[in-house]
């Protein structure tokens, strides 16, 4: 019997020191948790006041060049998305010390509706602020969409072997009914409204949604002509293939007056615009954003995980 109890009390003993090692792991767990966390979170603080603090030292009482990004795809939710753009522009124009804006392009295009919402800002602050310029620098794209933008610039500067030009619409799909016939693959596909069905990869293309798809394509590709036409004014040599979709380089974009000399940013602020310092109104998610972003996201991945760590789970 005495035997039996002493093997039950160390037992007992064992469990108990157990568990209040494993209480102990989880404190000191949590503690290093929720230390690490305020360290991170005081660390991104300290880093959007710098940068805040240097973004209004950079806009402060000096004459200068503004530049507005026109980055890759023309998009909703893009870096260059017309929303991101338009508020760029406006913060651009609104400071008093602007002297010029140079719109800097390096993009393919993208969204019609986006650049034509540019477009259509451009104009706007242009007519509200007379006295500010508006300039295109082309770099090395300036394509479809991102040429529909340029347009409504006062002028547009190049280099000569920037790509210009695209005037034009695209449409891209896919056709996969000779696959799915090999495959034994049936369609089916049910449609209230008997051209709801149209441009459906699986099923063949009908003439009549062909024509119709043609002609709406065509009727966006005019507005595009249009706007380039009232942006360029005189200035634009038309030829038979100026709007048929083909590219030019920049030393061509000149002569046809899609373009109207050669000249980077710097160039511009500096013999155009007659402000050399330039300061960048772009809408961009600065790095203490992105890190704050992405560190929350972590953070409460973390929190969760060591959450259902410490909470009985059936298993």
């Amino acid at each position: 019997m005495a035997e039996n109890g002493g093997q039950w009390e160390r037992e007992l003993l064992e469990k108990l020191a157990t568990a209040a090692l494993k209480e102990q792991r989880r404190a000191r767990r949590w503690g290093i948790f929720w230390k690490a966390l305020t360290f991170a979170y005081l660390t991104v603080f300290l880093v959007m006041a710098v940068d805040w603090k240097e973004r209004a030292e950079s806009r402060s009482g000096k004459r200068h060049t503004a530049v507005v990004e026109v980055n890759g795809l023309i998009a909703p939710g893009a870096d260059a998305s017309a929303e991101k753009i338009a508020l760029a522009l406006q913060a651009a124009f609104k400071d008093k010390n602007t002297q010029g804006v140079v719109l800097r392009i390096n993009s393919p295009g993208g969204s019609p509706v986006q650049a034509q919402s540019i477009f259509d800002e451009m104009r706007r602050l242009r007519l509200k602020y007379p006295n500010t310029p508006l300039y295109a620098v082309v770099e090395d794209v300036c394509a479809s969409g991102g040429y529909y933008v340029a347009a409504a610039a006062d002028r547009i500067y190049v280099a000569r072997s920037s790509i210009l030009g695209s005037i034009g619409v695209r449409l891209d799909s896919f056709g996969v009914t000779g696959l799915m016939e090999k495959l034994g693959v049936e369609r089916r596909l049910l449609v209230a409204g008997e051209n709801k069905s149209m441009l459906d990869p699986f099923l063949p293309v009908e003439e009549s949604h062909r024509r119709h798809t043609l002609a709406l394509m065509g009727e966006i590709h005019q507005q595009f002509i249009a706007a380039v036409r009232e942006g360029r004014g005189k200035r634009l040599k038309e030829t038979p293939d100026m709007f048929s979709g083909l590219i030019w380089s920049g030393a061509r974009a000149v002569e046809l007056g899609l373009a109207d000399g050669f000249g980077s940013l710097e160039f511009v602020a500096r013999e155009v615009i007659k402000a050399e310092d330039i300061v960048d109104y772009t809408q961009k998610e600065n790095i203490a954003e992105k890190f704050a972003r992405r560190f929350g996201a972590g953070a409460a991945g973390a929190l969760a995980e060591l959450a259902l760590r410490q909470t009985p789970l059936f298993r």
